[in-house]
């Protein structure tokens, strides 16, 4: 299977798509930039859904849902946001279809089934959260309201890539009100950790954690907290975004609280994210020539055992043994499928699991039934190793977590060999057209100078890093003063 897959360093861009598609993980739909989701890519997504829903738990927040349609008065209550996402708006604006006079067999939309306010299907969910919200807060009593929502948004993308950026994604979204600026920026701060964490223990995947320009927060926000990551091929991946709303939705909404002082303020908000997105993080993160690479915290499968015989009578002797070692490893919360199909040789389940990521691969044959013993090999590095069968479990156990471990480093030590300071212009250029990865730049801090470099290189800035060091400085591109560097990158 995984023969037929193109090479990164042949074309990154194929790799990736026929890597999804022969994983099994999704695959385009009959709906113009929407895809399926198949059960596999699924289980993946299920697992970050399970540690990330853990976490906000943790942090004290609720799960609660939202309407998927927003009335158009309440979308464009706040200006901002509604200029930042009216060009990605699908819009309702009928309720019923009639037979098509015209046409014998097919439908119309009904003339007279104009609804009376066109509705937005969300693109986000601030706009409708926040009308909510004004029922439910009238005391300091009723703060902070921390609350997340699993959903799906429309977003209309003309360019599509399954997982990186489709019409209509998955995602969670929180949205909090509290009684002073400064919870409310330690809210936005707290979730950007949460989301740093998940990236880095069970994703694998390094992030620098940092703030975004003015040009490129969220639309609505004072402020927008990030982590990016570096894919492979250089490029730059926005993996989760953490925003300080101000009191931007409390005013457009007229939500306020009485203060224990009894008087009437506007709360202060924060919303935060994370989508589907973080799949395709993950492949480009791990995967290689051979197909998934995929760490064992999210793994669906974290081992398969794959039988060698040749009978029934063999097969039956194989299974007995293997039985005893499934249970050993579920009894440890590992999760193992045993693959006795017979309408497959051993070969093709090889070639099938290596395709799939699966962090370890069992192997028993007549030959290790007779030895007591078993093949363990591990995707990361195809090394493998003979086990006796009193030792597999936590030979195995172990294992998952080496090749957990090893995962983070080789992305992190990529991740900090494409990290590169820059002190001149025509530095950047060569560095963004010839490495790839972040370029570490001085810059002045205008807009105007961040979009001639995009311009220019099709670079942005992706963060200000929060450990970014004071240094005086001259900008890359104008030679004006600068107090300390951002990181830049091609992204995706």
């Amino acid at each position: 299977m995984s023969k037929h897959l193109t090479k990164r360093a042949e074309d990154y861009s194929k790799w990736y798509n026929e890597l999804i598609v022969k994983a099994d993980l999704a695959e385009n739909s009959a709906v113009r930039g929407c895809m399926v989701i198949k059960p596999y890519g699924f289980a993946i997504w299920e697992n970050m859904q399970k540690e990330l829903d853990r976490m906000f738990k943790e942090t004290g927040h609720q799960n609660a849902y939202f309407p998927l349609f927003v009335p158009k008065s309440l979308f464009e209550a706040e200006e901002k946001n509604a200029e930042g996402f009216a060009k990605e708006c699908a819009v309702v604006t009928h309720y019923r279809l009639q037979n098509d006079p015209e046409n014998e067999g097919k439908l119309r939309v009904d003339p007279e089934a104009k609804l009376e306010e066109e509705l937005v299907v969300r693109p986000t969910s601030e706009a409708i959260i926040w009308n909510t919200y004004k029922g439910w807060i009238q005391s300091h009593r009723d703060l902070p309201l921390l609350i997340n929502q699993w959903a799906n948004v429309v977003r209309w993308e003309m360019r599509t890539r399954l997982f990186l950026r489709t019409a209509e994604f998955l995602w969670q979204e929180g949205h909090t009100a509290h009684a002073t600026k400064a919870e409310a920026i330690a809210e936005a701060k707290q979730m950007q950790e949460v989301y740093a964490t998940f990236a880095e223990d069970f994703m694998a995947m390094p992030v620098v954690k940092g703030a975004k320009s003015e040009s490129e927060r969220f639309a609505g926000a004072d402020d927008t907290l990030t982590i990016e990551a570096l894919m492979q091929d250089g490029k730059a991946l926005q993996a989760g975004t953490s925003h300080f709303l101000g009191q931007n939705f409390a005013k457009a909404f007229d939500v306020k609280y009485t203060s224990k002082e009894g008087k009437q303020e506007y709360v202060w908000a924060t919303s935060w994210g994370v989508s589907t997105r973080l799949i395709g993080g993950l492949i480009m993160t791990h995967s290689d020539d051979a197909g998934l690479v995929l760490p064992p915290r999210l793994a669906p499968i974290q081992v398969v055992i794959v039988p060698i015989y040749k009978g029934e009578e063999q097969l039956n002797a194989i299974s007995e043994k293997v039985d005893v070692i499934v249970k050993e490893l579920r009894a440890k919360g590992i999760s193992v499928k045993f693959d006795d199909r017979d309408t497959f040789r051993p070969g093709a389940k090889f070639a099938e699991y290596e395709l799939k990521g699966v962090p370890v691969r069992i192997a028993m044959g007549a030959r290790d039934l007779e030895n007591g013993t078993v093949e363990v090999a591990r995707r990361d590095t195809f090394e493998k190793q003979t086990v006796s069968r009193e030792e597999v479990v936590d030979v195995v156990a172990n294992l998952l977590e080496e090749i957990q471990e090893n995962l983070y480093t080789r992305a992190l030590n990529y991740r900090n060999d494409h990290i590169t300071e820059v002190n001149t212009f025509d530095e950047f250029k060569d560095v963004i057209e010839n490495k790839g990865g972040f370029v570490s730049a001085h810059w002045d801090g205008t807009i105007e100078t961040e979009d001639k470099i995009k311009e220019l290189t099709k670079a942005t800035i992706r963060c200000i890093p929060n450990d970014a060091k004071e240094e005086e400085g001259i900008c890359v591109f104008t030679g004006k003063p600068s107090g300390k560097r951002v990181l830049f990158a091609k992204a995706y």
